[in-house]
């Protein structure tokens, strides 16, 4: 099929998986179809398919390119002094950064089933990337004897997920501003282990 009239590679790549995205968020991966996401961006399906090849290789693109800017942003902050400080600038950068993108949280967490398995293991590579690196500040922390953990995994796993759970209640203009959760989790994730 032709391209609409005014379709541009540039302009509509990016419109189809912000398409993608916000409809994979709001009704599942597998309630999506191409038709779906083809009308929400004002093309015709077929022309889809010059954009990705498939709805699953747009779910990975979706979840890959979510993990590697946390990877890649994470990787930009200034280096830290000491495994609390780490610590700490781990978790505020956990809660600022998803904070700011519910949508991909919300595949990243819930559609992890939907991908092959040779998606799913390229995504779940990543995501162990991102979980070894608090691991490795809670062993740097047991080691300098600055953190009382007894299963550093177990606690990654407890904290991310932690974490993770304020992308599901808050809200800019509640309550409690991001400033204000962020030193409240940070009290809560010091305390976890024992710092």
């Amino acid at each position: 099929m032709a391209r609409t009239t005014g379709s541009h590679s540039d302009i509509t790549g990016p419109r189809v998986r912000a398409a993608a995205l916000t409809l994979f968020a709001q009704y599942g991966f597998a309630a999506v179809s191409m038709r779906q996401i083809a009308r929400e961006v004002g093309v015709q399906a077929g022309a889809l398919y010059n954009y990705t090849p498939d709805k699953q290789s747009l779910l990975f693109d979706l979840m890959n390119a979510h993990m590697s800017e946390l990877l890649e942003t994470r990787a930009d902050l200034p280096p830290t002094d000491t495994p609390l400080d780490a610590l700490e600038a781990f978790t505020r950068f956990h809660i600022r950064f998803h904070s700011e993108r519910p949508e991909e949280v919300f595949i990243a967490y819930m559609e992890l089933r939907n991908l092959s398995a040779e998606n799913f293991e390229k995504v779940e590579r990543l995501r162990r990337t991102y979980e070894n690196q608090l691991e490795d500040i809670l062993r740097a922390g047991i080691a300098n004897e600055s953190f009382k953990v007894a299963d550093p995994k177990l606690t990654t796993m407890a904290v991310i997920a932690m974490l993770t759970g304020v992308n599901t209640w808050f809200r800019q203009g509640g309550r409690l501003s991001l400033e204000e959760v962020e030193q409240i989790y940070w009290d809560m994730v010091r305390q976890a282990v024992g710092a």
